[in-house]
């Protein structure tokens, strides 16, 4: 029986081919000479968890395959300045349309209206989506292991290196993470929501925040709500976090972005 994120690996192959019949990877290569240099995302997470504060990755998410539509008719460029002016780090944009309701337009929207780095959040399975992102002022990536083999999510963190941008490595269980570990990039994310069933647990992290060694940069995903949430996940060392779909449902998103960056 398929998954939910088979599905969606399904319809990116669909996607990509679609792409390559327009574009060369080339093409969004010359394109992102253009962009200003990537703005340091994973030295702007470093620079906040290094004071012990809370380095938040705030999310922009239209809908989700778990929660369907969460806020339909957002304005893209209104919610990321709530969350900048909150104290986020940094920015994690959706651009998947089918499941997730993104754009790359939503992402160049944003870009040109915040300061913050900015994530481009998809499912990556070719090189050419990281040369789009580039091309779009991505300043970092997003490598998930539950749907890239070794070879293929090497090749995604060296294509965002070559541009300059960071690679937020996804893991989920065990295996997951010492995979992770053998990929150049020292960013690694344990994703509370399980992909394949679409159901989230902060235990993830709990279980699994031992086997990152010290030195390497944890970021806990997805399930944070509230200030009691992150207090319970410092407690597993973690002091970066993404987080989406509770603050997409907020009307005070700036003011709780300011208590969970706080939160001790």
């Amino acid at each position: 029986m398929s998954t939910a994120l088979d599905k969606i690996v399904a319809y990116k192959v669909d996607e990509v081919a679609a792409i390559k019949r327009e574009r060369s990877e080339n093409d969004f290569l010359s394109d992102a000479k253009s962009q200003s240099s990537p703005r340091g995302f994973s030295a702007r997470l470093t620079s906040i968890s290094d004071q012990d504060e809370n380095a938040l990755i705030c999310e922009m998410k239209r809908k989700s395959p778990s929660a369907g539509e969460i806020l339909p008719g957002a304005d893209p460029k209104d919610i990321a300045a709530q969350y900048e002016r909150g104290g986020a780090a940094c920015l994690s944009v959706l651009t998947d349309g089918p499941s997730f309701g993104g754009s790359l337009e939503d992402f160049a929207a944003i870009r040109g209206a915040v300061s913050l780095p900015m994530l481009r959040k998809d499912f990556m399975i070719d090189t050419i989506q990281v040369a789009e992102a580039r091309a779009h002022g991505a300043d970092a990536i997003l490598v998930i292991l539950s749907c890239t083999d070794d070879a293929l999510a090497k090749d995604l963190v060296q294509a965002a290196q070559a541009l300059e941008m960071d690679a937020l490595i996804e893991t989920h269980d065990a295996a997951e993470v010492e995979r992770a570990l053998a990929l150049p990039s020292s960013l690694i994310g344990i994703n509370n929501r399980d992909l394949k069933i679409m159901k989230t647990d902060l235990a993830t992290s709990e279980k699994l925040s031992h086997l990152i060694p010290e030195g390497m940069d944890f970021v806990s995903e997805s399930g944070i709500s509230d200030t009691g949430d992150i207090v319970r996940l410092r407690k597993t060392g973690a002091r970066r976090f993404l987080i989406g779909e509770s603050l997409m449902k907020r009307d005070d998103r700036e003011v709780h972005v300011r208590a969970l960056r706080a939160a001790r």
